[in-house]
């Protein structure tokens, strides 16, 4: 396996927000299980702490910053190499320079040891550490229900919003 790609043309896609069962992005992960393009695989959490921060709008970021802040519990899916992931990838804004989708290992939520290398969307590069720094440093463990209820969906946003500039009002703000 590479980078959470399986042989079968399945991608290993941990989750950690809003894609996860009772949040607002699930009814993606639902639709891909209607089609048989994804599978609940059970709850996980990464080997390694990482930084999990809520930014505007009330959306979780991964950063990429192995070491620190906390092991984050989610959800494992398999999920179709070709159209499930496309949808993940346009819902994630991959090309637009919002989440990368990046390897990391997990384990089973149940306590078995079998570590597995899969993929996350984590914040882009460009913001990031940024976004650390701007939360004092503390993240969290696990995106919550409570923390859910904070999430703004896009079309409830200001229409002249703009992710990226939003991102850095953000960053820009003191606590």
């Amino acid at each position: 396996m590479e980078n959470g790609k399986r042989e079968d043309d399945v991608s290993l896609i941990f989750t950690y927000g809003t894609l996860k069962r009772g949040f607002h992005n699930h009814a993606l992960i639902e639709d891909l299980m209607r089609t048989c393009d994804a599978v609940y695989l059970g709850n996980y959490s990464t080997v390694e702490s990482f930084p999990l921060v809520v930014g505007p709008y009330g959306i979780p970021y991964l950063i990429n910053l192995p070491g620190s802040g906390h092991r984050v519990g989610g959800e494992l899916y398999s999920v179709s190499s070709n159209r499930g992931l496309a949808r993940l990838d346009e819902l994630e804004r991959v090309d637009d320079g919002h989440y990368e989708r990046l390897p990391v290992e997990v384990k089973a939520g149940d306590g078995g040891d079998k570590v597995v290398e899969v993929d996350a969307y984590f914040a882009h590069r460009r913001f990031g550490e940024a976004m650390w720094n701007r939360c004092g440093k503390e993240g969290l463990s696990e995106y919550s229900i409570e923390l859910g209820r904070k999430y703004v969906i896009r079309k409830n946003r200001p229409l002249n919003s703009g992710f990226h500039g939003d991102i850095m009002k953000f960053i820009s703000e003191d606590n």
